[in-house]
């Protein structure tokens, strides 16, 4: 029986696919790369250059369909970013993480015609002018409440991390002008954009990267009377499913995708693979948290209940090609912006890259 069966696996080892040399090349590096969401003025770009970082997602060009968004216009911005070594991968559209009454172009979620449509169609264009710049992708929000977050706690050292808990968040006023936003009302205001969208993006090769909803909330419940959809790993899998185009998935944000579990530190990881092994991850705000779903910290990302070093090998196994950029640092007394805080999360994604490289 012994021989019979080494001789079964020996024929199936000369059956198996040989893998190539340049497949076992990429197979064994890490193809991940350090980037920003920063302010891309040439200060600021020469010292992302600097610290090693050469792949950056550029700010909002403008609030509305105008010069701005020209194909010339973002051209010249490319070819300015690219001046300094760095490529600009992807840029903001005017579908951002705050509130409804800030939004930009609210009528999207708001779901009301024909000015959804309208608003729609200045997307469809910002798309085709990305493409014709040369940018590769973009990132997007489709939410009514933004960012929630309760009081700020302690964190290491004299650091403030923000917070979120739900029992101490205040639902003042108890509905957001959207007014009572049902499961089913937001599922047909996202796969609305999504069915107008991505044939467009698919057309002129753009990748969408599409931000969770942060932070999750009680799936019946909600908050404000909405309820998050994209709040949950359930909701993020019926997204991707919403078109089969290779340009549609995630702005993987690993760190609002971890507030919505109950064990993070655990469960993240094959959270990675299930988005990551069928190619929606576009981009990863790589960020830690302590804590579990409804209440957590934001904290530095050697101090969170993920094991980072475990998250970045998970992201080479997936071969993800894409960047991992730090979001949402904690305060430091004196540090004006969080700049020393950021410098740090820079340093610490090269430095994990460069651990797995080749590992």
């Amino acid at each position: 029986m012994k021989r019979r069966t080494l001789l079964y696996a020996g024929a199936a080892a000369a059956m198996a696919p040989r893998m190539s040399a340049a497949q076992r090349d990429a197979s064994s590096k890490a193809l991940m790369k350090a980037g920003t969401q920063h302010s891309i003025t040439d200060e600021t770009l020469q010292v992302m250059a600097a610290f090693g970082v050469r792949h950056v997602c550029g700010t909002l060009p403008s609030r509305r369909l105008d010069d701005a968004w020209s194909a010339e216009n973002l051209m010249r911005t490319r070819e300015r970013v690219e001046s300094h070594g760095i490529k600009l991968e992807m840029v903001p559209l005017p579908l951002s993480s705050v509130s409804i009454d800030r939004a930009e172009m609210p009528n999207i979620m708001l779901g009301q015609s024909p000015e959804r449509d309208r608003e729609i169609d200045e997307i469809c264009q910002m798309i085709r002018n990305v493409s014709k710049a040369g940018i590769p992708s973009i990132k997007y929000n489709l939410t009514i409440l933004g960012v929630v977050r309760t009081d700020p706690t302690p964190g290491r050292g004299p650091a403030r991390y923000s917070t979120y808990t739900h029992s101490k968040a205040k639902q003042d006023p108890p509905l957001t002008q959207a007014g009572r936003v049902t499961a089913e009302m937001m599922w047909e205001r996202i796969t609305y954009f999504v069915k107008r969208v991505m044939p467009v993006a698919e057309e002129y090769k753009v990748k969408m990267a599409c931000h969770p909803h942060d932070p999750p909330m009680p799936v019946v419940e909600g908050f404000r009377g909405v309820n998050r959809v994209l709040g949950s790993v359930e909701g993020l899998k019926r997204f991707i499913e919403l078109s089969p185009s290779p340009y549609h998935g995630l702005n993987f944000c690993q760190g609002t995708v971890s507030e919505g579990l109950e064990n993070p530190g655990k469960e993240i990881y094959d959270v990675i693979r299930y988005f990551g092994s069928r190619k929606k991850i576009f981009n990863v705000h790589f960020r830690n948290i302590k804590g579990k779903f409804l209440d957590f910290q934001e904290t530095f990302p050697d101090d969170g209940d993920v094991d980072m070093i475990q998250a970045m090998r998970t992201y080479k196994e997936i071969g993800y090609d894409g960047m991992i950029m730090p979001d949402h640092v904690p305060s430091i007394p004196g540090d004006t912006g969080g700049r020393q805080a950021f410098a740090y999360a820079f340093g610490y994604i090269n430095a994990l890259i460069q651990l797995v490289q080749n590992s």
